[in-house]
Order: structure tokens, then sequence, then C-alpha cells
């Protein structure tokens, strides 16, 4: 048992991150049903809409879950008040203070886990009380680092300065991806876009498609203004990127993104108008196949790896 199987009492030491309109019930009880830890992205859901996922995460798995909360996001007390009365025994926090959420959430006897993207923040997170983190580098999908460090360069750098366990996100959906991070210092990976292209992630098809089809390239960060984001370049990116070449103002940046722009794009599936968040290492993903597939396929590719590695 390394620290992360431990620490959340699961058989590997992946984590499936929670992603906005990817990370339902489904495709959390699949990952954790597969010997990973799942977790349901609360970052898209109303707080009655949270509650309802959590009680059929419990009825379709009993191995342990756990909910992403995005702390940028209202109803913030609502949400953790409903993670506590259901039970949630494990927490994942981003976007924010640290500081603000992990004492009461501690109190109720959650494990709790910090996403950061430098150093400084790790130490933060460490200082405030949470029992490990997550260092996630700039090639992830989603909301980004403003510090643009890479996973290669993050994971070494968390790894010398903390104490608590650690995870690595960025960049990693094959097992040898995995090696990779925890031959660096990490103690176990979380995987986001592999697993938005799921048959169980609530995605909608025409955005799993433009997954497998993105290429080397094809992601660019951008909105760093409002929050950074990583984006497939179509219509929309296109359509931001001429409004920079015209000097925009923050108010016209959030004029053109609008409301809902992320949950367009992809759990409505439009691939013109809707924000399409994904990771650079979606140059790697080929299919869509069953979230048990991907973890079994992970663990596999990195135990080859592993033998190998041997033998260099």
């Amino acid at each position: 048992m390394n620290r992360i199987t431990q620490l959340f009492n699961i058989r590997y030491p992946i984590i499936q991150a929670g992603m906005i309109w990817a990370s339902g019930y489904k495709l959390a009880s699949a990952v954790s049903n597969a010997g990973g830890l799942g977790l349901i992205g609360a970052g898209s859901m109303y707080p009655e809409v949270l509650r309802e996922h959590i009680q059929k995460c419990k009825k379709a798995t009993d191995k342990p879950f756990g909910v992403n909360v995005p702390m940028l996001y209202p109803n913030i007390e609502e949400i953790m008040d409903i993670i506590a009365d259901e039970g949630v025994n494990i927490v994942f926090t981003s976007a924010g203070n640290p500081k603000t959420w992990t004492p009461f959430l501690k109190e109720k006897g959650i494990t709790v886990v910090h996403v950061v993207s430098s150093v400084k923040f790790a130490l933060k997170a460490q200082e405030a009380g949470v029992d490990a983190v997550v260092a996630e580098g700039f090639e992830a999908g989603g909301h980004n680092g403003r510090e643009e460090t890479t996973t290669f360069t993050l994971i070494p750098m968390v790894k010398e300065k903390l104490t608590i366990p650690l995870i690595a996100a960025g960049g990693i959906a094959t097992g040898r991806g995995m090696l990779a991070a925890m031959v660096l210092g990490a103690d176990g990976v979380q995987v986001g876009s592999r697993f938005a292209a799921s048959v169980e992630s609530s995605s909608h098809q025409n955005f799993k498609q433009a997954i497998v089809e993105a290429q080397d390239g094809d992601t660019h960060v951008t909105l760093k203004e409002l929050a950074p984001v990583r984006l497939i370049k179509n219509k929309f990116f296109h359509d931001v990127m001429a409004l920079y070449a015209k000097s925009p103002t923050v108010e016209d940046l959030k004029a053109l993104l609008g409301r809902a722009r992320a949950k367009k794009g992809m759990f409505e599936g439009d691939l013109e108008e809707g924000e399409l968040e994904i990771g650079q290492i979606a140059g790697l993903i080929n299919d869509i196949k069953p979230a048990a597939e991907i973890v079994r396929e992970i663990i596999a590719d990195f135990e080859a790896a592993k033998r190998e590695a041997v033998n260099l």
C-alpha cells in the first residue's frame, strides 16, 4: 500500500478528477468500483442536484468516493452542508483558500485534499491542515494555474517542500505518465481528460468525439484576465482571439464569455459556440471506452513500463 491508497482505502493510486459537466455519479461510481477513487464534480451542479448524485453514487458503489468543490462557486455553504449531511468522507477543494473550509470539513471527520498549481500554494494548503495536495501542471484542461508551471517541473519542486501525500495532475492519461509522475515524487495521480472521454462521463457525445479527434497543439490557455482556462480551438476560441486583437477590457471579455458557455459546449454538445475544456494530453486519447477499462489499461501500462524501466 502506498500513502494514497492508504489515505483513501482504495486499490490503485488513481483519482478521477472532478470535472465540470463530465463527473456525475455514473463516472465516479464506475472509477471507484474499478479500484480508483471517483469524484463527483460539484462545480456544475445546483446543491439539490449534487445531493441527488451523492445518493445515487452511494447506491452504485460500496467503495470510497469523494466530491470535488471549486470554492469560487456560489451556494458554497449549502454545498458543504449537503456534503456533511450525506456523510461524504472525502472532499477535494480547489479555486480558493483552503483555510476557509478545511477546519469545517475536518471537524466532520472528512479527508480533505486541495488542488494547487505552485509550491507556495501547496505549502499554504499543508499549513491549513489538508490531508493531501494535488499539484496540477499547466498541461491540464479546464481552469489552470497562472504560474504556467508544467507537471514535470512542478511535482519534484512540491515534493521537496511537502511532508503530506502528493498527487500529480496535468497531462496524465497513461500508465507510463503515472509511473513518470511517481518517479518524480508523486504518491498517486489524478486523471481528468482520459475519463472525460469515457462511456460513463456525463459530457455530450459530441464533446467526447472532439477529445478523441484533438491532436497535439489543438488546445490553448486563454482568458487569463478572468481565470486561465485551457480550451480546444473552436469557433468560440477564435472569437476570443479576435477580441484580444482589439485590446479588450475585462468587461469586453466577460460579455463575450456570457453565461453557461462551458455547459453549452461540454454538456449540450455545441462544438462551435461552446467552451470545450480539455488537457493537452487529448492528443494521446484515441477512443471512448468504459471507465473500468481505462483503469485496467492504465495499471497494465504502468506495470509494463515499470518492468521496462528496470532494464534501462
